[in-house]
């Protein structure tokens, strides 16, 4: 038999539980008690594996359980009805190792979400969602296998510098496909297939910017020729006017001479 749990080692010292057959008896009762006290989620199943396992599979769950014991190495979620993971969602799961989530319907995941178990965590099983990115934050100083496989990826720069930081679970790793992308010759195919071909979906990131300044830049360019135009011909019409409106007075001559008539019948 192991050695006793941590839990249950400040009530009887290590050697004390080994001294004797009947003690030891004793010490694995006290054990099972401290397990059976332990507090387990209304909807999940608990059992000891070297820590607390927590089992919710199928139980049409929508988030992720706030009661979850503090000593759970394994939490299994999948088959369930969970669209997010908020930030710290497991932050009190200081022991935690395997994480599953496959099977739900997640659309979204906060970028502190793993906060707290990220450096111990070992697997972590996000495949058949909903996902079609994730912040890079989100995954910061996580060393766990992961799979990402069977979500509808949008191909482009934020996921490709995702994935550059992560170890995909490389028995899945050809079913983390495009479902669309920058451009659309890449949809339907393998992530990592595409990327090794040479392709940087940021180099596409920039191009549509410059494509985008370029197109703005020249509405504006167009707009200030529009407008010097207009100002131009209108001016040049105000100019003609003004200039058909001198012709229509009379001349002085012609002022003077009417005036003289005028003067001698008088």
């Amino acid at each position: 038999m192991g050695p006793p749990h941590p839990r249950w080692q400040v009530l009887f010292p290590s050697s004390f539980c080994v001294s004797t057959s009947p003690v030891r008896t004793l010490c694995l009762v006290v054990a099972l008690m401290v397990v059976m006290a332990t507090p387990c989620p209304k909807s999940c199943h608990c059992s000891e594996r070297n820590g607390v396992v927590v089992q919710c599979v199928s139980r049409s769950l929508d988030q992720i359980p706030p009661d979850l014991p503090e000593d759970t190495v394994t939490l299994l979620l999948s088959s369930n009805r969970i669209s997010h993971i908020p930030n710290q969602a497991f932050k009190d799961l200081r022991r935690l190792k395997e994480l599953d989530l496959s099977h739900n319907h997640i659309e979204s995941i906060d970028a502190g979400a793993f906060l707290g178990v990220s450096e111990g965590l070992r697997s972590l099983d996000l495949s058949n969602n909903q996902l079609r990115s994730v912040p890079k934050e989100a995954f910061t100083k996580l060393s766990a296998r992961i799979r990402l496989s069977n979500n509808p990826w949008h191909c482009e720069c934020s996921l490709q510098e995702v994935l550059r930081e992560l170890r995909l679970d490389p028995e899945t790793v050809n079913e983390v496909s495009c479902h669309t992308s920058v451009q659309d010759e890449y949809a339907g195919r393998p992530v990592i297939q595409v990327l090794d071909s040479g392709i940087n979906f940021c180099n596409f990131h920039h191009k549509t910017t410059d494509v985008a300044m370029f197109v703005t830049m020249f509405c504006w360019f167009a707009m200030v020729i529009a407008y010097v135009i207009y100002y131009v011909r209108h001016n040049q019409e105000d100019a003609k006017r003004h200039m058909e409106y001198l012709k229509s007075l009379p001349r002085s001559s012609q002022i003077s001479k009417d005036f003289d008539t005028a003067s001698t019948v008088l």
